[in-house]
């Protein structure tokens, strides 16, 4: 899949932006606070309907502007697919395809599979569980849409059972509906997170030994309440409690994602070339897995990743994306030569874009 034309309108700093790519590498040069994540974080909205920096869908509308819009032009499966996305303050977002406009997002996920990796992954590592279900949601969610539906529905059961502790109504009958919902949609959600644990840890210990170069042990192990119990169970036994706490405080919500090396927390065990190694590994692992459950070769964005890597990491990273396994690729970098050294040992067509206070121009070639 190919992301070939990219309109942007007031997007975060980008008051205006028409750009055009290439199917091989797309490289974006400029300083920090330019404007490079942007258009990076703009592409990742037009797939996933949200931003992968900003929680808020308010956040990346520019500054004193009433609406933003986003329009791509891809070509999927050697068909084209027109995608636009508009947004204003105080509403809600409309994604069209093919200028109809979906009922319901959650219908567009997965459609343009997409994989970002960035300076922030290391929240993977340092950050709450929170951080690490996300991974797991955004992963499944881009290949198995009763995953999604699940994970919606679940949101929603778990918004009303709260809602209800915190208005202190203690019927059970009140409380049988909204559980069963609940119950239903984690039998989906465990099942899902399990499996993917499962097959996802081969494909990045793989990869951690291409980019590491050495023979260490990574992996993934899922931890959940539902191990142990069922859904029902763990909330019949903590319901005094959770009337307690004022909110659902068991339930596949409360789940997370070990990361380890060897037999321990990365957290603990890994130095810091270790993490950003891990990190890497862990996304590019991602694109394998989406472009196997897709059947479509997700596009990749790579935003700063090459800063503070030692020239032999380096190396081996270009030498794995640069690999037939890898699509359209978009990278960011604050270094011009250091860009050109990279791209020199990839092969296919690039080009080269500067991005200076929200604005991208093509960049001149640097004279011999």
């Amino acid at each position: 899949m190919t992301l070939n034309r990219l309109d942007i309108l007031n997007y975060k700093n980008i008051a205006e932006a028409h750009l055009t790519f290439t199917a091989g590498v797309n490289c974006l040069i400029g300083n920090n606070g330019m404007g490079k994540t942007n258009v990076l974080d703009a592409i990742y909205y037009l797939s996933m309907c949200k931003s992968y920096i900003n929680q808020t869908d308010s956040s990346v509308i520019r500054h004193d502007e009433p609406f933003m819009m986003l329009h791509g032009s891809y070509t999927r499966r050697d068909a084209e697919e027109d995608i636009s996305l508009s947004l204003q303050r105080g509403r809600r977002k409309v994604v069209r395809r093919g200028g109809k406009e979906y009922q319901r997002l959650s219908q567009h996920i997965g459609l343009l599979p997409v994989v970002m990796i960035s300076p922030l992954d290391t929240d993977l590592i340092r950050g709450a569980s929170e951080e690490r279900r996300r991974l797991m949601d955004q992963i499944i969610s881009q290949g198995n849409a009763e995953y999604l539906d699940a994970l919606i529905r679940y949101g929603k059961a778990l918004q009303q059972r709260n809602s209800m502790i915190r208005n202190e109504m203690r019927d059970p009958l009140l409380y049988e509906t909204v559980e069963e919902v609940m119950n239903s949609s984690a039998q989906v959600i465990h099942e899902s997170r399990q499996r993917f644990a499962e097959q996802f840890t081969p494909i990045l210990e793989r990869f951690y030994g291409e980019i590491a170069g050495v023979n260490e042990a990574v992996s993934l192990r899922y931890s959940s309440q539902l191990n142990e119990l069922t859904l029902p169970e763990l909330l019949e036994a903590n319901r005094q409690r959770d009337y307690a706490l004022g909110y659902s405080s068991r339930g596949v919500h409360r789940d997370d994602l070990e990361l380890l090396l060897g037999e321990y927390p990365l957290r603990q065990a890994g130095s810091q070339g270790q993490h950003k190694t891990f990190t890497i590994a862990l996304r590019l692992a991602q694109h394998d897995f989406l472009r196997e459950s897709n059947t479509t070769s997700p596009i990749l964005l790579l935003d700063d990743i090459f800063d503070k890597l030692d020239a032999q990491r380096v190396e081996r990273i270009v030498s794995v994306v640069a690999t037939d396994r890898f699509g359209q690729i978009f990278i960011t970098d604050t270094n011009r030569t250091h860009l050109d050294q990279i791209i020199s040992r990839m092969p296919g067509e690039h080009v080269m874009m500067n991005v200076a206070n929200g604005e991208v121009s093509p960049a001149k070639t640097p004279q011999p």
